[in-house]
């Protein structure tokens, strides 16, 4: 960093991508999560993270924006971005540079992540997502097991012919536990569908996320009229502007605020002012593989207005979180970590190395190195 009167001017001089290898049980067709830190010229570094990195993403990251943001200097992280300004729009690739630049900014303050940006809480209610089961008595099971790790809310997925019925057994099991649903987008406008989602409205359920595809923001708002339970969009919305024109046509009462889906910390904080000021819900959800992406969930979850359980993985939960300590719920209950600067969570780089298939370490002067991962044995 250099010091221009009482501005402190930072240019990065290193960045480094890791591609991270695809876990064997999520398919062949599955990608591998990217690592990306930055550092200064005073070897203070930053992490971010790029969920299932496509080819074509890892290829943007490498050959775009990291060479943008290596040209480019500025004073607060929320500059960062004009790096990247001019370049074919990858959401979830400009959310890991920023991320790790709000990372090496608060580092470099002496501050912890989220009182850099803002947020004062100390501690989250966690939220759990559960996927459809094979049977509802499995889903019952699973329920149980994640309500006595001490999760107080969870999110079922469901669908066409996985909905109500589902619903209604895991509150007849579970009557005080908070409830919402995440359709992921699998239903229409046919009769047989919107019927199904009115029946859910009667249910008691938090919230109704995605119901429709997320190109149909005349069917959010046609819904959400109808419904008493809140409609949440989270795969609609790539940017603040997207939440904005949601708000304009009352597609919804409720957002779901990835940080992978909506740009970086710097929009995903934007994003809930602007949904607290409409009269919104907030909850801060992730596409995040690792705990490095998690972390600055949990930061961003720090603000007031993101009132609602933050998402995090679930008791039994096996997916590798190189961060350290790793970022997880303790009965229920995730702490904020506040002793520390940054992120407040360190990158085991002796795990990292057993987890990576491919690194690209670029500098400042152009020098690029790129080392592929050590294999298993």
């Amino acid at each position: 960093m250099a010091h221009t009167g009482s501005a402190t001017v930072t240019r990065i001089v290193e960045l480094e991508l890791v591609r991270l290898r695809t876990p064997a049980r999520r398919g062949s067709g599955a990608a591998g999560s990217v690592l990306v830190r930055v550092a200064d010229s005073e070897g203070v570094s930053g992490w971010g993270e790029l969920p299932r990195a496509t080819r074509s993403q890892w290829e943007a990251l490498s050959d775009a924006y990291a060479p943008a943001l290596l040209r480019h200097s500025w004073s607060r992280p929320t500059e960062a971005c004009e790096a990247w300004a001019d370049l074919p729009w990858d959401p979830a690739a400009a959310a890991a540079l920023d991320c790790a630049c709000w990372d090496l900014w608060s580092r470099r303050r002496g501050m912890p992540l989220a009182h850099a940006l803002g947020g004062r809480r100390t501690a989250l209610t966690a939220g759990v997502t559960l996927p459809r089961q094979r049977t509802v008595e499995s889903l019952v099971t699973e329920v149980n097991r994640q309500v006595g790790a001490g999760f107080r809310r969870v999110r079922l997925e469901i669908g066409p012919g996985w909905d109500t019925d589902a619903v209604r057994a895991v509150q007849t099991s579970f009557p005080f536990l908070v409830l919402q649903v995440d359709a992921g987008g699998r239903y229409s406008g046919s009769p047989a569908h919107l019927e199904a989602l009115r029946a859910l409205d009667s249910l008691g359920l938090l919230a109704v996320e995605d119901p429709f595809p997320p190109d149909d923001l005349g069917a959010y708002a046609r819904l959400a009229a109808e419904l008493r339970t809140p409609v949440a969009l989270g795969r609609p919305l790539e940017s603040v502007e997207d939440l904005a024109e949601a708000i304009r046509l009352e597609a919804g009462g409720a957002v779901n605020v990835d940080v992978s889906r909506l740009g970086g910390l710097t929009p995903a904080r934007r994003a809930v002012d602007r949904a607290v000021d409409a009269g919104w819900q907030v909850w801060c959800g992730s596409s995040a593989a690792t705990g490095v992406g998690r972390a600055a969930t949990v930061a961003l979850a720090s603000l007031s207005g993101a009132s609602l359980p933050v998402e995090v993985p679930g008791a039994g939960n096996r997916g590798s979180d190189l961060a350290v300590p790793p970022v997880r719920a303790h009965d229920g209950v995730v702490p904020v970590p506040l002793a520390e600067n940054g992120l407040g969570h360190g990158v085991d780089r002796t795990a990292l190395a057993g987890h990576t298939a491919q690194a690209l370490l670029v500098d400042s002067s152009g020098s690029r190195e790129l080392r592929s991962g050590r294999k298993h044995r």
